[in-house]
């Protein structure tokens, strides 16, 4: 069963270590994905075009996890700039865009190998990103 799709939304629960995915035709929870580690508080969540990934920022904990929407299970995770916030997926899912507030950066990250393979400065504390394609 595809969890992540166009018909479920994703919830952060900051101070529980948790995500949430909501049916939206019924307003229901229907399950519920739980995050470990350290500092780790779900702060953004984006799901990848094809529905199969599920990437979420976890502020303190400083890391980029990806679930498998099937399984929910975390299958991997990066770590970024400090106190990622605001993510964002290219249109292809192949990159993903991450603001770190504190080290006034933002982190881009290849999905497919779960690498940071940039690091672009951004001012003073960025907490949001936004991706526009032409």
């Amino acid at each position: 069963m595809q969890l992540f799709s166009r018909q479920h939304a994703r919830l952060c629960h900051r101070g529980e270590r948790r995500v949430s995915v909501v049916d939206t035709s019924t307003h229901t929870v229907t399950d519920t994905i739980e995050l470990t580690g350290e500092s780790v508080r779900p702060m953004d969540v984006v799901v990848s075009p094809d529905g199969a990934r599920v990437y979420v920022s976890t502020g303190r904990g400083r890391l980029i996890m990806a679930i498998d929407a099937d399984t929910l299970e975390v299958v991997g995770s990066v770590e970024v700039g400090t106190r990622p916030w605001g993510i964002a997926l290219t249109s292809d899912g192949r990159y993903l865009y991450t603001a770190n507030g504190p080290s006034n950066d933002v982190s881009v990250v290849d999905t497919e190998s779960l690498q940071v393979i940039a690091t672009i400065p951004a001012g003073e504390r960025p907490w949001g990103v936004a991706i526009v394609e032409n």
